[in-house]
């Protein structure tokens, strides 16, 4: 006797062909048969009454680390039918952190990943102590190498010493056998944003050919654009391993329908060449990511205490604006969209949460200040700690990506606390909802398997994103018609609706729309 007998549904198996009609029993958290079932005897039947049953989904670039541990976790990635997410993306993971840097590592890591009330001084002890936390559903874990960086040489500028790549090295290598899935950069980032090419290659070297995949925050997303894809081009070219453009883009309205056709063209011809290239991108036109990534790189040198003590200084200040007002040699986001297309999204101070949600234009007129003033304050008084939501992409470029074949979906999302970017609770049915029903972007078909199989095989999880006998029970049921995302700009936390069954390893984690509040997730 089976666990589960599911009848009555459409199979979306996730590789991308069209639906079949059938069943399917799970047994022991794996689907143990699929197709005509008819007279098959289970413990608990479920009527599918002619709704999708597809794989669950899989968020491959979400920044949860810390968030894994609040008692609340879970329900905004469930309520979207992920049951797979994998955290510490863009250079940012919150294991391994140990050293004398690692004060200044966590104040720059938290207001991205969140504060976890613990260090980890190595990827085992995290993971060790996500497996012991109730996991509501399943979660693994890259290794940041701007974490590796930051506490092997601080915040410092320049290259490093034979010593210190050789301690990244080792702690880079000591990760993977701790159980990484893969490796991720944060180029835009301090400290990785001051590796040169060939420093960055060296950094890396215990990756070539080990077929492991980097995902990578590139340098530059704005004017440089094209040139830091050509970069990664390079990167790959030398390393001969898997490369995975994270959150595809163009900012600013100078770069709108010319940039992204030109580096889908380069990706394309470098996959035709041989190289195991793709990206992924979020449905929205509009990113978050902390507030000081508006400021020159230099002045990320020596960590958050330095930028603080730079922001309140008047000589900084004013080099920090005329950069602002001229550079082109960095990702000049004030230049690119503006002050009214930047909003302060999480604001700590009592003074300041009447700010929260509101434009940096309209905060400084508020104050009575110039925008860079209004800036620099609200930088210096916070300590840095503030993330932003900016509007900077073109439509018609997020679907000519969502389009491309090699591209995948992911949600970027963080976890600040405040106003939070509503991909949090959105990205997935927004693509369902937004670009599948509405505007027919993709197929449905076309949707799920970007949402399921084709994230799992690129990260090796091959008993997840399919249904298939022997695979794992992680299983959505929905009606595409009803799917909803009600997360708004102003109200970002509101669940999405429409998932009416979603499995974790054989368990129901949502069962006719309502939370069953079983953890049955693991840590990968």
């Amino acid at each position: 006797m089976f666990d589960y007998l599911i009848q009555n549904v459409r199979l979306l198996d996730g590789s991308g062909r069209p639906a079949l009609s059938g069943d399917a029993a799970l047994s022991g958290g794996r689907i143990a048969a699929a197709g005509a079932l008819a007279g098959t005897e289970a413990a608990h039947v479920i009527d599918g009454h002619g709704r999708f049953l597809t794989p669950g989904f899989i968020d491959i670039h979400r920044h949860a680390d810390a968030a894994l541990f609040r008692s609340d976790f879970g329900r905004a990635e469930l309520a979207q039918g992920l049951t797979t997410i994998l955290n510490g993306n863009c250079g940012l993971s919150l294991a391994p952190v140990s050293g004398p840097h690692r004060k200044a590592v966590l104040d720059y890591l938290t207001p991205i990943v969140g504060e976890a009330g613990e260090d980890f001084s190595s990827l085992a002890d995290y993971r060790r102590r996500a497996n012991g936390t109730p996991l509501p559903l399943n979660a693994g874990m890259l290794v940041g190498m701007g974490t590796l960086r930051a506490c092997t040489a601080g915040f410092r500028d320049g290259d490093l010493t034979g010593d210190e790549y050789r301690l990244i090295h080792a702690s880079l290598e000591q990760a993977l056998a701790d159980g990484a899935l893969g490796v991720s950069l944060g180029l835009g980032y301090a400290p990785e944003c001051f590796y040169t090419t060939e420093q960055l290659i060296r950094s890396l070297a215990p990756l070539r050919r080990s077929g492991r995949v980097i995902t990578v925050h590139m340098r530059q997303e704005g004017d440089g654009v094209v040139e830091a894809l050509a970069e990664m081009l390079a990167v790959a070219r030398s390393l001969e391993t898997p490369v995975q453009i994270s959150h595809l883009k163009a900012i600013g309205r100078r770069n709108w329908r010319r940039a992204v056709p030109q580096m889908l063209e380069m990706i394309a011809a470098a996959r035709a060449e041989g190289l195991d290239i793709a990206c992924d991108t979020y449905p929205y036109p509009a990113g978050s990511t902390q507030l000081i990534h508006v400021l020159p790189p230099e002045f990320q040198a020596g960590g958050v205490d330095a930028l603080t003590a730079a922001l309140q200084d008047p000589e900084s200040r004013r080099r920090m604006r005329r950069r602002m007002e001229h550079g082109t040699d960095f990702e000049n986001i004030v230049a690119l969209v503006g002050f009214e297309n930047i909003h302060a999204a999480s604001l700590r101070l009592p003074e300041h949460k009447d700010l929260e949600g509101r434009t940096l234009a309209d905060i400084a007129a508020r104050q009575g200040k110039n925008p860079y003033d209004a800036l620099f304050d609200l930088l210096a008084a916070e300590r840095c700690g503030v993330s932003m939501i900016d509007f900077f992409a073109h439509q018609a470029d997020v679907e000519e990506i969502l389009r491309a074949p090699f591209s995948g979906v992911i949600s970027d999302a963080t976890y600040p606390h405040g106003l939070p970017h509503p991909r949090v609770c959105g990205a997935f049915p927004r693509l369902l909802e937004t670009y599948v029903q509405k505007r027919g972007v993709l197929t449905l078909e076309q949707a799920v398997h970007k949402l399921t199989r084709q994230p799992a095989d690129r990260f090796g999880l091959f008993k997840k994103g399919r249904i298939e006998v022997g695979a794992d029970a992680d299983l959505c049921i929905f009606d595409p018609s009803k799917i909803h995302e009600t997360a708004a700009w102003q109200s970002p936390c509101q669940l999405a609706q429409g998932m009416d069954w979603v499995f974790v390893n054989g368990v129901p984690a949502i069962q006719e729309g309502q939370f069953t509040g079983v953890n049955a997730g693991s840590h990968l």
